[in-house]
């Protein structure tokens, strides 16, 4: 969740970045007076793991799983990426690029950097840029996903400014996959699931969120969000199972959708009259225009959650946390919200405690009640810093820092990333 592209006043917290690493077991937060890592181990405790200070403005801090491997992106220097390894608190490269980078997305294979119209893929073991995928539609909010299978490593973004084209490559093979129509409206949101075989996406309309078979392409799952209104789809995220799929936007309803194909009934016939009229109505589909029918085929939400706010940018996550199947959601109103979701019955999800994303304490009374809690936190406009920027960088220009500490993350340690071997320029 970028926030450096809003504008308004900051905050408290001077957010200006949350995310969740690959597997959802640690929490990144990046603001003016630099970046933290939360582990997200328990409910009733957000455990600070560690804080940097040393970089300011920090829009975009990006963690590879539990390892030590953390991208990062300042608004002082918005074009260029520092790869740390930050239980060392040491430099081990960068790279410079033509323009603002507006996302970064790690996995075991691959690194890529989103740019307006190009995307970046670098081998992450040595940092080299593998490929380049150049004039791509204009991507101002740098969306794009990258699978976190090391068997499936896709990268899926925007094929269209003006319909909501899905584009789908293949990162290690370095080949164009797929192209799926996914909406008739510009894209808003895309997530993969664990396995790299599923794809969500949500439109700029919003009202639909659809979940697609990779590579092939083939629509598996459409789920209704709603009728009444459009709304901005901040985010999609699957649970590391595939069963479940969350939605928020900018609404105070985070929807979660089940996974499963309902298998068919063998036909009864009604014995009351609403039975008989059930009847005949879905006999009529057949005969009403095809939108019509297909709100009638749409899966609704299996558990809903209501955020004590609406209007803030957000990105919400599902993960397994002591034992437990919970809903989580970070908020640019400064808090991580925690809600218990359960996997048989859904509806309703139970608030069962939320934090302050900068680490510090205040119970829940508090929080409900603060009048600043309501407003957005903004720290810095992107256009700003862009305007900063030097215009006479080119492609992605990389430089070594300190190659001994490449060699220092250890290939056999599941907690570490594996090494990288830097090439000098």
């Amino acid at each position: 969740m970028n926030l450096a592209s809003q504008s308004g006043e900051a905050g408290a917290g001077q957010l200006l970045f949350a995310n969740f690493n690959q597997d959802v077991t640690s929490l990144a937060v990046g603001s003016k007076s630099g970046y933290k890592f939360f582990s997200l181990s328990s409910v009733d405790k957000l455990e600070q793991i560690y804080e940097c200070t040393d970089t300011e403005d920090v829009c975009i801090v990006e963690r590879l799983f539990s390892s030590s491997l953390v991208a990062i992106v300042s608004l002082k220097a918005p074009r260029k990426l520092k790869v740390c390894h930050f239980k060392k608190g040491t430099e081990i490269c960068n790279y410079s690029y033509s323009n603002t980078i507006l996302a970064v997305k790690l996995n075991r294979q691959r690194l890529i950097v989103c740019l307006e119209e190009s995307l970046y893929i670098h081998n992450i073991r040595d940092m080299k840029v593998l490929h380049t995928i150049r004039e791509t539609p204009p991507n101002p909010a740098g969306l794009c996903a990258l699978s976190i299978n090391n068997d499936n490593c896709y990268l899926a973004y925007p094929g269209s400014a003006t319909i909501g084209e899905v584009q789908v490559f293949d990162t290690i093979n370095l080949r164009a996959a797929n192209m799926i129509p996914a909406h008739d409206s510009p894209l808003a949101a895309l997530a993969f699931d664990a396995s790299g075989t599923k794809l969500a996406t949500a439109s700029e309309k919003g009202t639909v969120i659809r979940v697609f078979s990779i590579p092939e392409g083939q629509k598996l799952f459409e789920f209704r969000r709603g009728v009444k209104r459009c709304v901005s789809i901040c985010s999609l995220a699957f649970s590391m199972d595939g069963m479940f799929l969350s939605a928020s936007s900018n609404t105070e309803t985070v929807h979660i959708f089940k996974l499963e194909t309902v298998k068919e009934k063998p036909q009864e016939e009604p014995t009351t009259w609403t039975g008989y009229f059930g009847k005949v109505l879905m006999a009529s589909t057949s005969y009403l225009p095809s939108q019509v029918t297909e709100m009638f085929n749409q899966g609704r939400a299996f558990a809903t959650v209501r955020l004590p706010f609406c209007g803030h940018k957000n990105i919400c996550a599902l993960a397994t946390i002591q034992k437990i199947p919970r809903l989580l959601v970070g908020a640019a109103d400064g808090y991580l919200y925690m809600y218990n979701l359960d996997p048989q019955e859904g509806g309703e999800c139970t608030l069962m405690k939320q934090h302050k994303l900068d680490g510090s304490m205040e119970t829940t009374n508090e929080v409900l009640d603060s009048a600043s809690h309501d407003c957005p936190l903004v720290a810095q406009t992107y256009s700003s810093a862009v305007a900063k920027a030097r215009a006479d960088e080119p492609g992605a220009v990389g430089g070594v820092r300190l190659e001994e500490e490449a060699r220092a993350l250890r290939l056999e340690e599941d907690s570490e990333h594996p090494p990288m071997v830097l090439r000098t320029d």
